[in-house]
């Protein structure tokens, strides 16, 4: 329920290839092309693809595919230019082909598909605005002043995804997106966390500067190849208001249906793994970066599938 990361869009890939390059179409394409070429895309990026396992029904596969597809190829465009400069020209001409869609009038196979998912659904343009907005501050902001701001960032980053998800399952009223919206923000905060080394790297830090000096930490602090004490007691910090934050929204999985619930369920699941795998590290996220391994994440997924076989069991 957060946004897809940064891998590149698989260039070798003959079935995408084959339809169009690089955002500049050379044929119209039907629908069932443009289903074909959202399928391939999500496939091709599959351990992000979260959406797209085989627990969600088959009826809804293809739309999953569609929803991913439009962020992932959002999310190439924003990384692949030569410049920020050109990365939101590229975004601009994105959102526009968004606005074209929502007219009826797609001609990127993303679009042509994704009409037919956002007809079904009725899905509201902002929730895809708001997506592009966040690629776009990615392309203009490297570091927050406040937690305030970071919030804002994950407002328009992950929450949108969550929300987007709900209408998947026509569970869409006010009570289910707010809970939706704290789930996918302590996820979107988890990832930081978990990636701050690696965003570093990046030229991009998420710990916000008020936490910082209030830890008594600066750059000096990641530049190390280990985590200082204060890093340390700031990152228990972080992880401890991320918990919260999950703590908070588990309310919405009682509020679900039984399918979007064993998802909803494994979504805060993996996140709170991630975040004790942090703690297992003693809060020391730059020596490696803490990650969950196939063991764990077939664990994770077993225990979700057998705790929720029970609570319907139980529930008649």
């Amino acid at each position: 329920m957060h946004n897809a990361g940064n891998q590149s869009r698989p260039k070798s890939n003959e079935a995408v290839n084959s339809i169009c390059a690089d955002n500049d179409l050379t044929r119209e394409v039907n629908l069932p092309e443009a289903r074909a070429f959202c399928r391939t895309l999500a496939r091709s990026h599959y351990e992000n693809f979260t959406f797209g396992s085989w627990f969600l029904p088959r009826q809804l596969r293809q739309h999953i595919y569609n929803l991913y597809a439009f962020s992932r190829y959002a999310d190439d465009l924003a990384d692949e230019g030569n410049s920020p400069a050109e990365n939101l020209r590229r975004l601009d001409d994105w959102q526009r082909q968004l606005l074209q869609c929502y007219q009826g009038k797609g001609q990127h196979p993303v679009f042509v598909a994704l009409m037919e998912t956002i007809n079904t659904f009725a899905i509201p343009s902002q929730l895809f605005l708001d997506l592009l907005t966040a690629f776009r501050q990615d392309q203009t902001t490297t570091c927050y002043a406040t937690f305030d701001e970071l919030l804002d960032y994950c407002r328009h980053s992950a929450n949108p995804v969550g929300r987007i998800y709900l209408y998947l399952f026509r569970q869409t009223d006010t009570r289910r997106f707010i809970l939706s919206d704290t789930i996918c923000t302590a996820l979107q905060l988890t990832n930081f966390w978990q990636d701050l080394a690696v965003d570093w790297r990046k030229g991009r830090v998420y710990l916000p500067k008020e936490d910082l000096q209030s830890f008594g930490c600066g750059e000096k602090d990641l530049e190390q190849q280990s985590a200082s004490a204060d890093l340390r007691r700031l990152v228990q910090f972080e992880v401890d208001r991320t918990q919260q934050l999950f703590d908070q929204g588990k309310s919405l999985v009682a509020l679900l249906p039984r399918q979007p619930r064993f998802e909803v369920r494994l979504f805060i699941r993996g996140g709170e793994a991630v975040l004790a795998a942090i703690r297992r590290q003693h809060y020391d996220v730059l020596t490696r970066r803490p990650v969950l391994h196939k063991w764990q994440k077939a664990k994770l997924i077993a225990k979700t599938w057998w705790q929720d076989r029970i609570q319907v069991n139980a529930t008649g």
